[in-house]
Parts: structure tokens; C-alpha cells; sequence
């Protein structure tokens, strides 16, 4: 009897720590990221995040660019759920940078955003000074979006520096693309998972002989090939999986390297693959399809086909739902080179985002 008591008081106290731990929890991450010890996280992907909450009007937060070579970076900053603009982390080492506090509230939320792409860099949250309280999320149903620079939301964003200045992660707001948008809107949690110029067989200059494609990258948690990299733990389980991939395999690719004609039985056997794969590590989850707003004309009808015959591929699968199409309009984007800019993006969301809501209640 003696024995059983303390087993119970032993077990009482290990739930008790346990529920003080979870209870305390001071940073929430999303996204692709590698976490470090002491609270440190590296933002891999877009829109990979750190939220915390603080008490007190006095808050900076500690950042650094860190890639195989140095170079500048972004993130987006969201103070009390309102967008407030975007950080330049300079190369070098960690930087600090204070967060303007103007309300009276006495506790606030912060809510730290990768602004760029993870072939852009990463980006190391290193900590903050504000005065840390408990922070905890509501369960919430989780889409995980899929796709090349439109989903990354690259060059959307001319803002700070014009189109035809500055380098390509200038123009990244991955924070204002259709993706999170929609997330938000219909209140969901999200993944982003994707790379500028990348396709399902080939991308949008080189013909898979150099450069990976997306079923190489994205077992991978940092989106690339480097074996040194940790492999992505698919832990996320996303009820909704939403992949645009093929306006850089329909690409005509730039004038310098080889590029020949579109191949469509490689695209719908790689894109079949890649299904195949997403499904063997999330068995409950919905697949969804779309087009591109960027490809038209007799290119559209091509791909409408192939998206048609990837679904047909699976319509006996019993295991799994049925796979789903959802068509994007025809779009003239108003972004740099050639891509949507955030207001397109926000079309984008409104044409997406009934058709993924819909989805989800039915669930």
C-alpha cells in the first residue's frame, strides 16, 4: 500500500510539472523551422513564424541573417494583430531592433513573419528583451500550401524598393500572399512550402539536369538538396494540401539555357509521384490542384488536361479522398517580373479562399 501511495504521488507530481511546463509556454513557432536550444529558431520557409506575448510598453526582438553566403533579409512584423511593415536584417552578426509599443494595452502579442522565401536565406530569431508571459493557441484546421514564387509571394512587394532596383528578396512579402491571406480569412493554420522557379519535372530554365525540382527539395526541411540539413519531420498533418505547381514547367524558360517542349507525360508521372508521396506521410489528408493565373492560351488547355489526368490517376484510389481541381482566373499580375503583386495576391485569396472554406466545413 505504501508503495502504491508513492507511485500515485510520484505520477501526481510528474502531471503536475508537466502542466506547469505546457502552462508556460512562452514562444509559439509555425511553419518550416528548425528550433534551437535557449528559445533560438531559424525561420526557414515563407511565412515561418514566432509569436509571444509581454506585459509592459518596452519590447525589442534579436535577428540575423544567416545562409551559405551573407547577404541582407526580411521579416514581417504583426504588433496586437496589426501588420505594421517589414525589417532589413543587414549581414553581419545579430542585430537588435525595438518594436514600437503606442497602444495602453498592458499586454501585447508580437507575431515575427519570415517575409522571404527559404532559397533566399534564413533567418535566426535570437530572442527578445520584452517580458515574457504564457502564450497558447486555439486548435485549429491546417492547410499546407504547396507551390513556386506565386505561393512564396516573391516579387509582390515593391513598396520599400522599386521593381527595377535592389535584388530579388527586395520585392518578397510572403505575409500578404494568397496563401496566408486565405489562412487567415477563413482561420486556419498554414505551412508554406515553396521555391521561386521551381516545377514538378523541370524548372522554369533548366531541365532538371543542374537544378532540383520540388519532389528533390521538399523532404528536405530546409527546401533544398543538402544532405547536412535536417529532413523534414511532417509533423504538420495538414487537412487541406493545396499545390500550384507547372507554371515553370510550362515555362519557356531564358533564351540562354536548353529548353525543349513541354513534355507532358513527365509532368503528370512526376506530379503523380509526388501525390503519392504526400499521401504516404498524410493519409487523412484532402489534395487539391490548381492551375495557373499565369498560363494561358493553348498552354491552359494543355495543362487543364494534365491536371485532369493526374486526378483521374487516383479516382479508384479508396484509400484516400478524391483528388481536387480548383481553377485560378486568367490574370495580367502588376508585381515585378512578371509575377502578382500583393493586391493581385489579394484576388488571388478571394477566388481560393470560398472554395477551401467550403471544403473544410464539410469535413
Amino acid at each position: 500500500m505504501f508503495l502504491k501511495k508513492n507511485a500515485l504521488l510520484i505520477l501526481f507530481l510528474l502531471i503536475s510539472v508537466i502542466s506547469k511546463s505546457q502552462n508556460q509556454n512562452k514562444f509559439l513557432y509555425a511553419g518550416r523551422v528548425d528550433k534551437l536550444q535557449n528559445n533560438q529558431v531559424i525561420l526557414i520557409g515563407s511565412a515561418s513564424s514566432v509569436s509571444f506575448n509581454f506585459k509592459g510598453n518596452e519590447c525589442s526582438i534579436s535577428l540575423q541573417s544567416v545562409d551559405s553566403y551573407e547577404h541582407h533579409n526580411y521579416v514581417s512584423i504583426v504588433l496586437d494583430g496589426k501588420y505594421i511593415g517589414k525589417i532589413r536584417v543587414e549581414k553581419g552578426p545579430v542585430q537588435s531592433f525595438p518594436i514600437k509599443i503606442t497602444s495602453g494595452k498592458k499586454e501585447h502579442r508580437i507575431e515575427v513573419y519570415k517575409n522571404t522565401e527559404a532559397q533566399s536565406g534564413n533567418i535566426l530569431f535570437a530572442g527578445t528583451t520584452a517580458k515574457l508571459t504564457s502564450i497558447s493557441s486555439k486548435k485549429k484546421k491546417k492547410i499546407e500550401f504547396i507551390g513556386d514564387s506565386i505561393t512564396c509571394g516573391a516579387a509582390s512587394d515593391p513598396s520599400d524598393i522599386p521593381c527595377n532596383k535592389g535584388e530579388y528578396m527586395d520585392h518578397h512579402n510572403s505575409y500578404y500572399a494568397y496563401g496566408p491571406r486565405i489562412a487567415r480569412q477563413i482561420g486556419t493554420d498554414y505551412l508554406m512550402s515553396c521555391v521561386s522557379g521551381i516545377g514538378i519535372y523541370r524548372n522554369w530554365n533548366d531541365e532538371n539536369k543542374d537544378e532540383a525540382i520540388m519532389p528533390d527539395v521538399y523532404p528536405n526541411l530546409y527546401l533544398t538538396k543538402d544532405a547536412s540539413k535536417p529532413k523534414y519531420n511532417f509533423a504538420f498533418q495538414p487537412d487541406i494540401i493545396s499545390i500550384a505547381l507547372g507554371t515553370n514547367d510550362f515555362s519557356g524558360g531564358d533564351g540562354k539555357k536548353e529548353r525543349l517542349p513541354f513534355n507532358p507525360e513527365k509532368y503528370i508521372s512526376n506530379y503523380i509521384s509526388f501525390i503519392k508521396m504526400l499521401y504516404e506521410h498524410n493519409p487523412d489528408a484532402q489534395i487539391v490542384i490548381t492551375n495557373s493565373p499565369m498560363v494561358n492560351g493553348e498552354r491552359a488547355v494543355v495543362f487543364e488536361d494534365c491536371l485532369n489526368k493526374i486526378k483521374n490517376a487516383f479516382a479508384e484510389d479508396k484509400q484516400h479522398k478524391a483528388i481536387l481541381i480548383f481553377k485560378f482566373k486568367p490574370m495580367t499580375p502588376k508585381g515585378c517580373s512578371g509575377h502578382p503583386d500583393v493586391a493581385d495576391h489579394k484576388v488571388l485569396a478571394y477566388e481560393y479562399a470560398p472554395f477551401l472554406k467550403k471544403l473544410l466545413n464539410e469535413k
